[in-house]
Formats: structure tokens, C-alpha cells, sequence
């Protein structure tokens, strides 16, 4: 034990001279290279100069194992109902020549010039812009990229770049939203950092100490630790911090606005988001899919829905006597209730309401547009009494807006209140959805899934 401790005292304290800085090796630069110049850019927002919306960009920077991934995991987790891509700076590593691989343990990592940070640049600026990129994999048992391998990034609603020197290029922080500093003490970061590399990175912990003596601590200093006047939030210790991460959390769900529909027009009731529903979605969009699991996770999803909006409807309070004798509180539920399908999609979730209300009776609609001067042809079939009832207008996918806006109109000269009518609905674009709402905008209640499209059916 006392020789291994020694060991490591000399391995510490023995780490100094000449060394690689980046792509440079120091002692050995030549006085006249010059640092590579970076021009500023403004700073983005969420919409282009085209009024298009532009992914959230957030930055998240910190020391080594400070708990950078943690935090970004624990963001993920509560955006589940966005659409959202991780980027690591670290798969954007420069692979090491043949000379600089014999000489690696004096090539220092934490240096900004280690890093490719035009091709981070030209990958943040295209999943911007909404196109799909190519991310390299960097081997850190070798140093060097994978050269047939890479990650398919696609775009998204938030985009997540994580790394150490994130903030270091004032082009990069531009490009951010949203700056996000982990602070964690340097002791809890170095005994995190040599759990990671020996375990995950298969080196010894001689190699680990040096390296954090020579390199990791110095660039800490130098240039981590000076980005931190950047960050629009500080996280004191890291992924521990549940509170920071949840408000954080908040503020990025008000700049998305899920969709601020919900905001816009109180009467739309969009269903909290899982990643169960999400999965169900991917499936049903999935062009490969058999016709007997689009059926059954389409049904699935329905039935959500027609729970989710039958929850809506005015309940009264009601007592009943348990098995045991104790009185129990709860509610009964709405008496007169029908539901009303837009011919023929809407006939797809009848059976999901029928199952969830026993004997419920269903009318139908049918809108058909007759030739090209607008004239619209309207068959109903509805309960006589259906001025008496509430009525779940059941219609699955919400394209245009003017068949669910006709049928809307319908059961209002029929005599339905308009606070009687809830509209359910299981795919929409967010423009038909604003249409719907804005004409009702008075007591019409319309329950959706998340929209997951926003502008056109994928």
C-alpha cells in the first residue's frame, strides 16, 4: 500500500513539461501561428427570417464529470412530449495522426483545438434549419473516429449540445438559447472521472491522475471555469439539483408552448404525453407496419382519447355503501350522453366509446364536398333527443378543419349547446386545430393527442 500511494504521488507531481496542446505541442509552437479568429453571429431565435420555428438550442457546459449527461438526462426525461436530440461535443474530437497516437499520453484533450469545432458548427446550423446530419463516433480506446460508422441525427423540437468547452466559441454559444453551467466540486468530479475512464474507457488509474494533473485540471482553469460568466443558469451540484432542473424545465416548456394552444385557447385540452404514446405514434406512422398492428395500437391510442375527453363531462356527487358498510364519497356520472361520428374516420373510435359506455347511443355525420364550386352535400343520422344530450363528436384525424367546423355548426342548428359538444381527436395539424378553437372559441371543448406534427401529416 505504501508504494502504491507513493506511485501516485509521483504520478501527480511528476506531471509537467512539454506537452501537447490540441493539435499543438507546447514549448514547441511557433511564436508566429496565430489563434484561429471567430466571427461572431447573431444571436438565433426560435423563428427564422421565413417565421418558420427553429429548434430550442440549449447548451449545457461544466467541468469533467460534473454531471453534465445526468443533467441533460433529467431534461429529457420531463420534455418527453418534444421531440429531442442529445449532441455530445466529444464525438467531435479530431482522430490523432500516427505521430500524435505514439505520443498520446502528451496530447492534451481538453484543449479547444482538440476539438473539430467547424463541423459542430456546420452540424448545429443544419438541424436548425431542419435537416437531418451525420454524427462521427469517436473510440476512445484508440483515439480516433470510426470511419464507416456515424449517428443519424434527425431534427427536432430541442437540440441538447453537451460538452466541456461548449461554451468557448462565441459562434457555438450564438447558436444557443438556453446556457446551462453544472458546478460540482472538483473532488467529487476527479473520483468521478476515475470511476469513468477505468471503467468505461479501459484505463489504469496512473494514466487517469496524470492526465487530470497535466491537462484536465490546467484547461479547467484556463478555459472551462472562464465560460462560466456565459451561462444564463448555474446548477450547483449537478443532477442533485432537482429543483433547478425542474424550473429549467419550466421555462423551456413556456418558450416551446405546448403548444401554447392550451394557453391560446383555453378550450383545448391536449393529453399529457408519454413515451408510451409517443412509441404508439412511431408505430402507426411507421410505413412498414402490418395492417393488424396499426389496427391495435390506432385502438389503443383511441381509446385514450375517448377516456381522456369523458373526463371532462360534468359529474354529480354521489354516496354508496361499501361491502364493509362504510359510506364512501365519489361521483355519478353523466346520464345523457351521445356520441356523434364524422363519417367514415370517425367510425374507427365508436368502438373504443361503446366499450368505455355501455349501450351509449352514436349518430353519424357525412360532409362530401360535390365537385369543385365548394357546394358540400351533409347526411346525418342523430337521436332525436340529441339537443337533451352531450355530445363526443368523435372524428380521428383533423386535416383542413372545415368538416369538423360543418359538423360543429350542424349539431348547433340542431339545438346541441355548444358547451355540450366535446371534440375528439387523434391526429391534427396544429393550423386546424387553431381554426377549430378559434371559431368555438367560446365553450366547445376540444381533447387531442400531443401534436407531435405541427404543419403538414407525416
Amino acid at each position: 500500500m505504501p508504494d502504491e500511494t507513493t506511485a501516485i504521488d509521483y504520478v501527480m507531481e511528476a506531471a509537467s513539461g512539454p506537452h501537447f496542446s490540441g493539435l499543438h505541442l507546447d514549448g514547441l509552437r511557433s511564436a508566429s501561428s496565430s489563434p484561429r479568429s471567430a466571427v461572431p453571429t447573431p444571436t438565433s431565435t426560435l423563428a427564422d427570417s421565413n417565421g418558420l420555428k427553429q429548434p430550442f438550442v440549449i447548451g449545457v457546459s461544466g467541468g469533467t464529470a460534473s454531471g453534465k449527461t445526468t443533467v441533460c438526462d433529467m431534461i429529457i426525461q420531463q420534455l418527453h412530449d418534444h421531440r429531442i436530440v442529445l449532441v455530445n461535443q466529444d464525438s467531435f474530437y479530431r482522430g490523432l495522426t500516427p505521430e500524435e497516437s505514439l505520443r498520446v499520453h502528451e496530447y492534451n484533450f481538453d484543449h479547444p483545438d482538440a476539438f473539430d469545432t467547424e463541423q459542430l458548427l456546420e452540424c448545429i446550423e443544419n438541424l436548425k434549419r431542419g435537416h437531418s446530419v451525420h454524427v462521427p463516433i469517436y473510440d476512445f480506446k484508440n483515439h480516433r473516429r470510426c470511419s464507416e460508422s456515424f449517428r443519424q441525427v434527425n431534427a427536432s423540437d430541442v437540440i441538447i449540445l453537451e460538452g466541456i468547452l461548449v461554451f468557448h466559441d462565441q459562434r457555438v454559444r450564438s447558436l444557443m438559447n438556453m446556457k446551462i453551467f453544472v458546478d460540482t466540486d472538483a473532488d467529487v468530479r476527479l473520483a468521478r472521472r476515475i470511476r469513468r475512464d477505468t471503467v468505461e474507457r479501459g484505463r489504469d488509474i496512473n494514466s487517469v491522475l496524470e492526465q487530470y494533473a497535466k491537462f484536465v485540471k490546467p484547461a479547467f482553469d484556463d478555459f472551462v471555469l472562464p465560460s462560466k460568466k456565459y451561462a444564463d443558469v448555474i446548477i450547483p451540484r449537478g443532477g442533485d439539483n432537482h429543483v433547478a432542473i425542474d424550473l429549467i424545465v419550466q421555462h423551456i416548456h413556456t418558450k416551446l408552448g405546448q403548444h401554447d394552444l392550451c394557453k391560446i385557447y383555453p378550450n383545448v385540452y391536449v393529453i399529457q404525453s408519454t413515451f408510451q404514446i409517443r412509441g404508439m405514434h412511431t408505430l402507426i406512422r411507421d410505413r412498414d407496419i402490418s395492417k393488424h398492428d396499426f389496427v391495435f395500437y390506432s385502438d389503443r391510442l383511441i381509446r385514450l382519447v375517448v377516456e381522456h375527453g369523458l373526463g371532462h363531462l360534468p359529474f354529480t356527487e354521489k354516496q354508496v355503501v361499501t361491502p364493509t358498510g362504510s359510506i364512501y364519497t365519489g361521483v355519478d356520472f353523466c346520464k345523457k350522453l351521445c356520441g356523434v361520428s364524422i363519417v367514415r374516420s370517425g367510425e374507427s373510435m365508436e368502438n373504443a366509446l361503446r366499450a368505455c359506455c355501455k349501450g351509449i347511443k352514436i349518430g353519424k355525420i357525412l360532409i362530401h364536398r360535390d365537385g369543385d364550386n365548394g357546394k358540400q352535400l351533409i347526411y346525418e343520422k342523430l337521436p332525436k333527443d340529441i339537443s337533451e344530450r352531450h355530445v363526443l363528436l368523435l372524428d380521428p384525424v383533423l386535416a383542413t378543419g372545415n368538416s369538423a367546423n360543418q359538423a360543429i355548426e350542424l349539431l348547433i342548428q340542431k339545438g346541441v349547446p355548444e358547451y355540450h359538444i366535446f371534440f375528439l381527436n387523434l391526429i391534427s395539424v396544429s393550423y386546424s386545430t387553431m381554426l377549430v378553437a378559434s371559431t368555438h372559441l367560446s365553450s366547445l371543448r376540444i381533447v387531442l393527442m400531443p401534436l407531435y406534427i405541427s404543419d403538414c401529416f407525416c
